[in-house]
């Protein structure tokens, strides 16, 4: 069984996604984590961030792996976790761009796809149910309002020792779901047989809840 968790920025795809994998006994994928991989690729190799052929050589060159832990999933390059590494403010910034590039996508895809095959998985991103799996079983749109978003992004930085004003994070975010629903390549949208889910009055109790529901409805 497939299931695409697609939306914005910090609507709580990972969380969810997370939880409901465990749940299942589901594996786990968040395909964001493939594309902050790579900008983190380009930044450790001062390559910069638009410069396809600089970023493709370091794709075939560095070795990026995935294991599913009971937690989630840690991401490896070139063997060593760089799970929060990733999660840096100028990683979150630039990695619009990155996953903005047609030869970058194409790559991932596949990895994302392959990783799909022949298991129960849980996949989160922004173009799961339009592009990576367009036949999962059950596709959710999860979305909350910009103000919420960057609420949850200042209390998750603040954890991790990062200060970053609100209105900030707020102007970031925006900037962000721009791009992303712009972008040529898979844009950020909703799947037409995908349900939408709007969590900004919504616990993470209450949205497991109702995925799980909509989940159950289809086995």
């Amino acid at each position: 069984m497939q299931i695409a968790i697609d939306g914005p920025a910090s609507a709580g795809k990972s969380t969810i996604a997370k939880l409901i994998a465990k749940n299942l006994k589901f594996v786990y994928c968040d395909t964001g984590a493939m594309y902050r991989t790579v900008t983190l690729l380009a930044k450790n190799n001062n390559v910069g961030y638009g410069n396809v052929s600089g970023i493709l050589n370091l794709m075939n060159s560095h070795e990026i792996k995935f294991l599913n832990t009971e937690n989630g999933q840690d991401v490896l390059l070139d063997g060593k976790n760089v799970s929060d590494e990733i999660r840096s403010e100028e990683i979150t910034n630039n990695v619009s761009q990155v996953s903005a590039i047609k030869e970058v996508r194409e790559k991932l895809v596949e990895m994302q796809r392959n990783l799909a095959n022949d298991t129960d998985i849980v996949m989160d991103g922004r173009d799961i149910g339009t592009t990576v799996l367009p036949k999962a079983e059950v596709k959710i749109f999860l979305i909350a309002s910009v103000k919420v978003r960057a609420e949850r992004r200042y209390k998750e930085n603040v954890e991790r020792g990062i200060d970053t004003p609100l209105k900030t994070l707020e102007d970031e975010i925006a900037a962000r779901d721009y791009k992303d629903s712009h972008r040529e390549i898979s844009p950020l949208r909703k799947a037409d047989d995908a349900v939408e889910l709007d969590s900004s009055d919504m616990s993470i109790q209450e949205v497991v809840d109702k995925v799980t529901e909509i989940v159950n409805s289809h086995k």
